[in-house]
């Protein structure tokens, strides 16, 4: 009979910022604070060009999709952070991290791949301004930034796949 090691991994401890409890509610007021400015600065840039009909061009709607991407992306880290402090805990379940390394990875991803349009559509703005709204129409706009996060999905499923 072969014995085998069948031990799993159920969560993680993280090492966190500092073990003194009298800088905890210091560390958890400062990220508060810059999770609440993140979160008001980027849905202040999605009011703004959403309400404005002047700000209705490709360059910010893909700024537009950046705000929100932004959102999402410090929305799935900061709060489990935050929760942290608070409880005095520094663990984190497999399935929690495995889920939050996933967000994190497609809302990077399309940080990444959206300051990557925004750099094609001033390259089209100077290399081609007679042919700019050609080229630049919203239907492509929306096409681009939907492939952007069909690609960004399947290649994050992918790495928690092999993960797992």
């Amino acid at each position: 009979m072969e014995s085998a090691n069948h031990t799993g991994i159920a969560e993680f401890v993280l090492l966190g910022l500092s073990d003194d409890p009298q800088l905890q509610p210091l560390f958890f007021g400062l990220f508060l604070c810059m999770y609440l400015v993140t979160l008001l600065g980027n849905l202040l840039v999605i009011l703004a060009v959403s309400s404005d009909t002047h700000l209705h061009s490709p360059m910010y709607f893909f700024l537009c999709n950046l705000s929100f991407v932004e959102l999402c992306l410090t929305s799935a880290t900061i709060p489990k952070m935050l929760v942290n402090i608070q409880a005095q805990r520094k663990d984190i379940s497999y399935r929690g991290c495995l889920t939050q390394v996933y967000f994190l990875m497609i809302f990077a991803g399309m940080d990444n791949f959206l300051l990557t349009l925004m750099a094609y559509n001033c390259f089209v703005a100077i290399c081609q301004p007679l042919n700019y709204t050609v080229i630049m129409n919203p239907r492509l706009c929306v096409l681009l930034v939907l492939l952007s996060w069909l690609i960004m999905f399947w290649v994050s499923l992918l790495h928690i796949l092999l993960l797992k």
